[in-house]
Parts: C-alpha cells; structure tokens; sequence
C-alpha cells in the first residue's frame, strides 16, 4: 500500500509550514540539509526549532538569508536553470518545476501578462525556493507516494505585496485552488500563501477527510504569525495506506466457566 501524506490545514498552509511540519513528524535535518546543499545556493541559512502556538508545540523552520546576499526578481527561466543545473534526484526536480509553473501561470493570469515576463518577487526569492525544493524533496526523502489534504480555509482582508495592494486571499492563490474544497473561516489575516496553495494544488491527489491509513507519525509545522486562536499551525499525519476493513488487530476472547458440570 501506498505511502501517504495527509496535511491538516485547519490554521492554512504556507511554504515555511510545510516544511516545519515534515521535520517535526520525522524528517532528519540534515537530510534535508544536504538535498538543498545539491542546489548550489548561498548565502542562507535553515534555523530548525521547537516552538509553541496556543497549546501546542510545533516545529518552526526559518530560512534566514544574508542581507547582501538577497536576489533581485528571478523569471521562471531562471529557476529552471538552478534546478536544472542540480543534483537532486530527477523526480525531485520534475515536482519542483511543476511547482513554480502552476505558480508562474496563475501570478500571469492574474495580473495579465505571459509566463515569460513574470517577475517571482517572494515567491522567486531563496526561501521560497528553499521551500518549494525542500518541500518536495522532504515528502521524497520521508518515502511519501501519496499527498492528500483538507479543506483550506481563506482569510480576509488585504495584504500589501510586491504588486501593491491586494485583496486576501492573494490573487496568485485563489487561481491556483480552482477546484480545491476551499471555506471562509472569518479571519482578518492571511492564511493559504501562493507558494503554500501551489505545493499542495499541484502535489496533492486529493482534498477531503483524511484517507484510511495506518498512522505512523504526526508533526506540527509552526507558522510566522503568532496567533493562538486558532493556533498558527500545520498538522501532517504520515501513514501507510489501508482498507477501511483491515485490521491488524486480534481480539481474543477469554473467560472462566465455574457453575457448570464440565461433562
């Protein structure tokens, strides 16, 4: 049975949280550490840490990038080139790439220009590549074959960005979950990234309850804002795919019989 990935985005899901959520249900950092390094990017660092939000602890992963080391706009070219040019496993960069083309052609739908001419302001930026390669390459290294999630939900409200103004959700973001289960939880701030919507729309087989699995771990991915209510937080359950009707479970049945005549 297959290998599955279940992400419950009940607080929303960004690239960061993605991230936080597979090292704290099991991913080894430097694993992950080493499959970035193939990259060939500098000037950056991850800090992996143990963090609360509400109740819960969690896992929160920064990429910290060195001021003089910021890249100015990337185009979709150039990206593809960097992962070209690596030495991540070929599946690895197939997803990657899937990726930041759904991304490249939602911002131009949005915005009314060609793939070619977009300018990834955030999204191109290093941490944002940390994050859509480390989190394509984290469900690799964790033997992941299937991704599933919920129901996001979408916040309110406006957001200011590279483009100026926007409304929330972004654009780029609600484009790219056409055809995702989506719900208005009344919260004034964002909560589904462009680059959070464009793993799990282009990774993801399917939206929904979580499927029946053998669950095997559980991790909290902490994000940047520090809300408590709900707690900015992405739960992943890690399992192995099962019928609903199996188990590996036996019960047995014991009992002493004293009142009877044993012929």
């Amino acid at each position: 049975m297959a290998r599955i990935a279940y992400f419950d985005c009940f607080s929303g899901v960004s690239g960061d949280m993605l991230l936080g959520a597979l090292l704290d249900a099991g991913l080894g950092a430097e694993d992950l550490r080493r499959a970035l390094g193939t990259l060939g990017i500098t000037g950056y660092r991850l800090e992996i840490s143990p963090e609360r939000r509400g109740a819960l602890m969690g896992t929160r992963c920064q990429v910290v990038v060195a001021g003089d080391e910021a890249p100015g706009h990337r185009h979709l070219g150039d990206i593809e080139r960097l992962l070209q040019g690596s030495f991540l496993d070929a599946a690895v960069k197939e997803r990657s790439l899937a990726v930041f083309h759904d991304l490249a052609e939602a911002e131009a739908a949005a915005h009314g220009m060609s793939v070619e001419q977009v300018h990834f302001h955030e999204v191109g930026a290093v941490d944002a590549i940390v994050d859509v390669v480390g989190t394509v390459a984290g469900l690799a290294l964790l033997g992941v074959e299937e991704v599933h999630g919920s129901p996001l939900p979408l916040g309110r409200g406006m957001v200011r960005c590279a483009h100026g103004t926007i409304p929330i959700p972004a654009p780029a973001t609600v484009r790219l979950l056409t055809g995702v289960p989506v719900y208005d939880p009344g919260i004034q701030r964002e909560l589904v990234t462009p680059t959070g919507a464009a793993l799990l729309a282009t990774l993801a087989v399917g939206f929904g309850p979580a499927p029946a699995m053998t669950l095997e771990s559980v991790g909290y991915g902490v994000g940047a804002d520090p809300s408590d209510d709900p707690p900015n937080l992405l739960r992943v359950m890690l399992g192995t795919g099962t019928s609903v009707m199996t188990s590996e479970r036996v019960l047995l049945l014991e009992s002493n019989i004293d009142d009877m005549n044993p012929e």
